[in-house]
């Protein structure tokens, strides 16, 4: 027991120097949230994610990502609050053009605005946590995770006392609010559980469900990924429908409107980690600049960020709405160009992209 409570002190402290500024533990088990899990698959709120699907039973329990799975350990590690975050329901702001005329601008979710992808962030500072328990338990395996895993992070999240599910689904924390990555380290050494008496602080707040721009929440806690932007603008690898397009508004990739408007998220963010910190937004969130940008070119600058997951074929895709949706005229011989591309999703989007910026004319 000795070890074990030396373990948890180690982790605390080394984690802490990692970037992570919570740290819980849970036990392994069946998690709380898998009949509802079931219940949203079978509701078809995954869309076109079948992935989630077939991996379906391996949500079930922590020992199909770790077989011996003991306990997890819970870590979360702050990113930058999007900038748009203190005006109310997310507002636009235009840039200033050198003409003096105002060009509305697009934007992206924060997540993706550091200088590397978080999931090789962190990756590499599970490394060392992962290292520190194999020193300390030698004869059993531990295993970091970042979202790809089947695991259900936020219900384990609440296990070990990070905080409490919001309205918008997301995990909520008092100090961080949710502007925080969430991932886990699965170990079979038997570790103390953390106290996770944390109570739901929502109230009777309803910001992040009435903000949301296509109203993907068919009710608290439920997300209908097939209304929902960052679905489109990321998962979605295909045509997204026109009935879609106009609820996009100017989002190129992602969405945080719901984040936005959390009272949660007021408080000053913590100190970011240097390689999550946001380079310049100018270019990622100029609908002009993806449709510009050739394949060399993504692939070199953004083959280890989030935008790779949609690739350049995704951005394209996206931008093209943001520029008829925002009305972005000077993008139309960009657009026209891709006519002639070859790929019938992008021929389509871009049919459509140039019929509404004629009819701004």
């Amino acid at each position: 027991m000795i070890r074990e409570q030396l373990a948890v002190e180690a982790l605390q402290e080394q984690a802490k120097k990692l970037g992570f500024v919570l740290l819980g533990i849970a036990d392994a088990q069946e998690s709380p949230d898998y009949s509802k899990l079931c219940e949203w698959l079978e509701r078809g709120y995954s869309g076109s994610m079948d992935y989630l699907e077939r991996r379906r039973e391996a949500y079930r329990h922590p020992r199909y990502v770790l077989e011996g799975c003991q306990s997890i350990v819970m870590l979360a590690m702050p990113y930058a609050k999007h900038p748009r975050t203190s005006r109310a329901k997310g507002a636009s702001s235009p840039k200033q053009a050198t003409n003096s005329e105002q060009i509305p601008e697009g934007t992206i979710a924060s997540y993706a605005s550091g200088l590397r992808d978080y999931h090789d962030v962190i990756h590499d500072r599970h490394g060392e946590l992962v290292a520190l328990l194999a020193r300390m338990f030698p004869d059993m395996r531990s295993r970091g995770v970042v979202d790809t895993a089947p695991l259900l992070e936020r219900s384990f999240g609440r296990l070990a006392g990070l905080g409490w599910q919001g309205k918008n689904t997301l995990l909520l924390n008092r100090e961080l609010g949710s502007y925080f990555f969430l991932s886990a380290i699965l170990t079979e050494a038997k570790l103390a559980a953390s106290d996770a008496r944390q109570t739901d602080h929502c109230g009777s707040c309803r910001a992040c469900l009435d903000a949301c721009p296509t109203q993907a929440f068919p009710s608290p806690r439920v997300l209908d990924a097939t209304r929902c932007i960052s679905y489109w603008t990321i998962e979605h690898r295909g045509s997204i429908p026109e009935e879609v397009r106009p609820g996009i508004a100017d989002w190129l990739f992602g969405c945080d409107v719901c984040q936005m408007v959390c009272p949660w998220n007021r408080k000053p963010e913590p100190e970011v980690d240097r390689e999550l910190t946001p380079e310049s937004w100018d270019e990622k969130v100029d609908c002009l600049f993806w449709l510009e940008l050739d394949e060399s070119g993504f692939r070199e600058r953004f083959r280890r960020t989030p935008f790779w997951r949609t690739r350049l074929r995704g951005m394209q895709r996206n931008a093209m709405i943001v520029a008829a949706n925002t009305g972005r005229l000077d993008a139309v011989e960009a657009i026209e160009r891709i006519l002639g591309c070859g790929d019938p999703v992008l021929e389509e989007t871009a049919r459509w992209s140039l019929g509404v910026l004629d009819s701004r004319r």
